[in-house]
């Protein structure tokens, strides 16, 4: 049994509540990870709130610090909870999380959804909650019956005494809240565990299918208007001059209000809104960025390109290796701007008071979004109450640290002093969002006369996505931001001797992250250079790569079962051949082998694939399995189309007809195969996307020989 001795009395609230019991928890924390800073500040020095209530019908509340985004947090948390506490699963009921320092990721310091961190985060801090109570309805038992502790056992809900007496639990929630909390709470042995590493279904799945789940859109209170945005069709721009008569003169338009946004549309419902915005009379100035186009951001990044970058990582000698290798390589390699492309668009809700501010609000950063909610409606954050919504879709976009979602409707809110619901409509977020950067690589490598990789140098030009705010900023170090050369500068093969170096040129696009974030573009450049080195050396790229992480178990891992599975160096049907990756990213080793082929007419056809993935401890296969197939299906949608590009300042992409995702024939079959671990979890909501592109890369060219060095993939001719 494992003791956590690092849980403080004070640190623990207990109270009764119409008969049940009432525990909130917040572990001390051992330091935030070097990369977000020790600066940030903990949310054990603040006060702690409900994670868990049991009622005294034995339902069993979970309080859950993370936005369900359909990654499946709301069933393998409480999953957490539930193993320690015993608990009878069928009792187990799911409310969001308000925002309170008790509920702060301990790596950023704030409360959000994001980086794969859920489970990584909660492993341990949700399971010591669980055992807690566990421990105190125990306790009660034990007191109510007059007999040691040790001679009672919890089991599905219910505290047995050795003599086959029983109470359940919620007989027992009220006592139990009078309980000692305890200092040390034995944690269960991994052998033991009952619910963790077990295939359970989506607590959250019946009331999406029966459409009683809320979403941002859903929500909707007395009085409340619908509100739609006109913003600059440039970036930069604003407002020069506005006549709103012909919006005001349409049925159910309420209001037309200039903001810091735009112009907003006020009125009774979303259509009306809507109708009057597209008859606004409006003037901009067009803002300085009317200039920039695809073309110019590559023309300049490949100049860039040519000039040493702040260096990110520096081992040996590149230098000297390059100059004295038998062969040298070079390949730059290109990514464009892309969309987040939420299946909900982006919308909030806000019921301002003079004293109280609501927010309705699918968010992946409750902490930020609240805080710049309160700054523009003039209240302190305590004074806005956030509540958490479903959400149709995040990969980022709805964590966004500019909040520019939730201050838009604030903004309408503060000028109508009505509740308001604003709403983005697709074309609205697609040609004026935020979009992962633009990214050009250069590469070069030398190789010896025995065909082994000596030398590697990748030079990345791009857009920095932590620059628009302070708590972003403290991910750039000496000019380098980290998340732009994720998997680069931590590249796990052995080469002796690397350098990378970055470019982060300011363009007037606004961006941030997308889903795997700085190894969406990584994993496909790194992966598909290596197999142009593997075929250099006239290597199998499998067994190359298997060369270059000899001391690397857990890449190996996952690279060989990838490969045993898809039957990697077996025949193939005619036409078809095959492409393997391997990346690490957020705590987790993926390796992918694509099938595809290639029509006579340049169609790519992905016919299936297999992905091996390591993500430490499972707590919920299902989630695992579901989470893989998703994240190949969106980096392979991305792979094979999505493309955001700009002409004179303007996104030329607005809706799906212009910005084509993934269709249902172009799915391949998907098998995936969980790596055993005893190692502590990883993340897996974005592990799975970076090494799709390249896998499909390097597979089209084993079956063309063209290689490809820019996305969108579109036809091979």
């Amino acid at each position: 049994m494992k003791n956590i001795v690092n849980v403080r009395r004070n640190r623990f609230l207990e109270t009764s509540l119409a008969g049940g019991l009432i525990l909130a928890f917040s572990l001390s924390q051992t330091g935030p990870s070097q990369r977000f800073g020790s600066s940030i500040p903990s949310g054990s020095e603040s006060t702690p709130a409900d994670f868990l209530r049991i009622g005294p019908d034995g339902t069993v509340t979970m309080i859950i610090n993370k936005s369900e985004m359909g990654q499946g947090v709301y069933t393998s948390l409480p999953m957490l909870i539930a193993e320690e506490l015993e608990c009878d699963w069928k009792q187990i009921r799911v409310e969001p999380a308000p925002v309170a320092a008790v509920y702060n990721n301990p790596l950023t310091g704030m409360q959000m959804t994001g980086g794969s961190m859920s489970v990584r985060t909660e492993w341990e801090r949700l399971r010591t909650v669980g055992a807690a109570a566990r421990e105190m309805l125990l306790e009660a038992a034990a007191d109510i019956w007059g007999v040691p502790k040790a001679r009672c056992h919890a089991d599905n809900g219910m505290v047995f005494h050795d003599s086959g007496r029983k109470l359940s639990y919620g007989e027992l929630a009220e006592k139990a809240a009078g309980m000692p909390v305890p200092l040390k709470v034995p944690l269960k042995d991994p052998s033991a565990f009952t619910i963790i590493g077990k295939p359970v279904a989506r607590l959250d799945a019946k009331t999406k299918v029966d459409g009683t789940a809320v979403f941002g859109l859903d929500v909707k209170t007395p009085g409340m208007l619908t509100a739609v945005i006109e913003r600059p069709p440039f970036f930069g721009g604003t407002v020069k001059s506005l006549d709103a008569a012909r919006a005001l003169a349409v049925p159910g338009v309420a209001e037309v209000v200039k903001t810091d946004s735009g112009v907003a549309v006020i009125a009774e419902g979303f259509w009306a809104a809507m109708k009057g915005r597209d008859v606004l009379d409006i003037a901009w100035d067009e803002g300085p960025h009317t200039e920039i186009s695809t073309n110019t951001i590559r023309q300049h990044y490949a100049t860039l390109a040519q000039n040493a970058g702040k260096v990110a990582r520096d081992k040996g000698n590149f230098g000297t290796a390059l100059v004295s290798a038998a062969h040298r390589l070079t390949a730059s390699y290109e990514v464009p701007y892309l969309a987040h492309a939420n299946m909900e668009p982006l919308n909030c809700a806000i019921d301002l008071k003079d004293d109280r501010c609501d927010i309705w609000v699918g968010t992946q950063a409750q902490t930020l979004h609240r805080a710049a909610a309160a700054a523009v409606v003039g209240l302190r954050p305590e004074q806005v109450f956030l509540h958490t919504t479903y959400l149709g879709g995040g990969f980022g976009r709805r964590g966004n640290p500019h909040s520019d979602f939730v201050v838009m409707a604030a903004e309408v809110a503060r000028a109508i002093k009505k509740p308001v619901k604003v709403v983005w409509t697709r074309e609205d977020d697609m040609s004026g969002g935020y979009y992962r950067p633009f990214w050009y690589s250069r590469f070069s490598a030398g190789i010896d006369k025995s065909g082994d990789l000596t030398a590697w140098h990748q030079r990345l030009v791009g857009q920095s996505i932590m620059t628009g705010t302070a708590y972003a900023r403290r991910l750039i170090k000496d000019g380098v931001d980290a998340t732009s050369v994720d998997g680069a500068a931590d590249i796990a093969y052995e080469i002796p001797n690397l350098l990378v170096d970055l470019h982060s040129p300011v363009v007037g696009v606004p961006v941030q992250w997308w889903r795997s974030v700085g190894h969406s573009q990584n994993g496909f450049m790194i992966e598909s250079f290596m197999d142009e080195i593997a075929h250099a050396t006239r290597r199998d790229p499998y067994q190359f790569r298997r060369a270059l992480l000899k001391d690397h178990p857990r890449h190996l891992g996952v690279l060989d079962l990838a490969a045993q599975k898809a039957g990697w160096g077996s025949p193939l049907p005619s036409g078809r051949a095959r492409g393997i990756a391997m990346c690490e990213s957020y705590g987790s080793f993926v390796s992918e082998v694509a099938e595809v082929s290639v029509s006579p007419d340049g169609k790519v056809m992905v016919h299936r694939v297999v992905c091996a993935v390591d993500c430490g401890r499972t707590v919920n296969p299902s989630t695992i399995n579901a989470q893989m197939e998703g994240s190949i299906a969106f980096g392979l949608s991305a792979a094979l189309h999505e493309a955001i590009t700009l002409e004179d300042g303007r996104v030329r992409q607005s809706n799906f007809d212009t910005y084509p995702v993934l269709r249902m024939d172009e799915m391949p079959l998907i098998e995936v195969y969980i790596v055993e671990s005893k190692e502590d979890p990883g993340g897996v909501g974005e592990p799975g996307v970076p090494p799709i592109a390249p896998a499909v890369a390097n597979a089209i060219f084993s079956a063309t020989g063209r290689r490809i060095r820019r996305l969108p993939i579109g036809t091979v001719v």
